[in-house]
């Protein structure tokens, strides 16, 4: 039996965590979920953080299959291709590359016929990376609607209801463009649930929110919006619904999928694995919390397991910014401090947290691992973990502690992988 130590139990995180990531890699995963390739034109479109390693597995699978079309991923998300062009742009912002890749994509599927095909590779991502603002608004209104949305503490559903209402190509209007063509989606999850209308905000797919719900996020949140998107809410022009465009909706990646990924790789190192759930949300300081919590209880008490265990959970929590300065941090590295400073330290718990596509909020690290000397480490640094926690600048406790997780850009994204290892 392992004697778990710092040195094991990062090394075992490390691992799940990375075995998680692995099993949505698309070069791996896509191949199966391919249809046949159509009589007349095959046009690829989409858009996210794993869109341009999508295009490649279908060039690599397809090789003789006459492909044309455009992603746009995340800039430093690119990979080569020779049939499919791949635009980046600006993620979770919005910018001037990510309005150019909508209209590239829209022009894509114009004057197709029943006998094309469009293939769309969407995954998370995508709702910032292809914007087309609704008619009567500009690219800076949409940035304006993105940030008072990160800042306000909606969860991703919710978001989306939002950005689909002020968009030209999402909620279903990219499939409903492409008419007469049949169009098939090949999509890697990163929301809860997996609903395909969530995934970058369903391009592709009828949308289930109306224009009174989202004016009810707007005005529950209390988002201050530019006069333009208000009077495209007052004008409540409603999205494709079932039965305005046709679907062929497939998965080929998904948050539980890699928990699962996860909960196999913790069996093998000797371990016992709880998945607690793929759909966790919430504040990301009160998950951790909890989280804690359920960590020392399980510590003291005894799980209903036998021996060391692994609680394993994934979903996006929210970081809600107050009017006072932020500093440095994602989702993932806030959960983790809010976890450290409950723990206080116990002894034989350890955790790691991250974002499945490499980066956590905008900054260079997938997220972090808490040891039980992580808090003793940050305040030998000179970092008061407390007063980071406040100020939301988690990344700069993790770095002065030395234990941020850095990936790099994964080209995938199944959200965010969370792991407690209780030893």
């Amino acid at each position: 039996m392992t004697a778990w130590n710092d040195t094991s139990a990062r090394d075992a995180l490390n691992r799940i965590f990375m075995t998680a990531v692995a099993s949505a890699d698309p070069s791996k995963v896509l191949q199966q979920h391919l249809p046949s390739p159509p009589r007349g034109r095959c046009v690829v479109v989409g858009a996210g953080k794993a869109s341009a390693a999508m295009a490649a597995a279908l060039e690599a699978a397809w090789p003789n299959v006459d492909l044309s079309g455009v992603v746009v991923t995340r800039y430093g998300h690119a990979v080569p291709t020779g049939r499919i062009e791949i635009i980046e742009a600006s993620h979770p912002v919005p910018d001037d590359r990510s309005a150019e890749a909508a209209k590239r994509i829209l022009a894509a599927v114009e004057g197709l016929t029943a006998d094309d095909m469009v293939i769309a590779l969407i995954s998370g991502g995508g709702s910032a990376l292809m914007v087309s603002p609704a008619e009567g608004m500009t690219l800076a209104d949409k940035m304006a609607v993105n940030r008072a949305l990160l800042a306000s503490g909606a969860t991703i559903s919710e978001m989306n209801a939002v950005r689909k209402h002020l968009s030209r190509i999402k909620g279903g209007r990219l499939a409903l463009a492409a008419k007469p063509a049949r169009v098939v989606s090949l999509l890697i999850s990163d929301v809860p649930g997996d609903d395909p209308s969530e995934i970058a905000s369903g391009p592709t797919v009828a949308d289930p929110s109306d224009i009174e719900t989202v004016r009810e996020i707007v005005s529950r949140y209390a988002l201050d919006l530019p006069e333009n998107v208000r009077k495209v809410l007052e004008k409540g022009e409603e999205t494709p619904k079932a039965g305005d465009i046709a679907e062929d909706i497939r998965l080929i990646a998904a948050p539980s999928l890699a928990l699962q990924a996860a909960a196999d790789e913790t069996v093998k190192l000797g371990l016992t694995p709880l998945i607690l759930g793929d759909s966790l949300e919430g504040e990301s300081r009160d998950v951790g919390a909890v989280m804690a919590g359920i960590a020392i209880s399980a510590r003291r008490k005894g799980l209903p397991l036998k021996g060391p265990a692994v609680l394993l959970s994934g979903g996006e929590t929210t970081v809600t910014i107050g009017k006072g300065p932020a500093g440095k941090g994602g989702r993932n590295t806030e959960f983790l401090l809010s976890l450290a400073l409950t723990l206080k330290g116990a002894d034989g718990i350890w955790a790691i947290a991250g974002d499945s596509d490499g980066i956590d909020g905008v900054e260079d690290a997938a997220g972090a691992v808490v040891t039980p000397d992580t808090l003793a480490r940050m305040r030998a640094a000179g970092v008061d973990p407390r007063q980071s926690l406040v100020s939301h600048d988690s990344y700069t406790a993790f770095r002065a502690a030395g234990d941020l997780v850095v990936t790099g850009p994964t080209l995938t994204n199944v959200n965010d992988i969370r792991a407690i290892l209780i030893g």
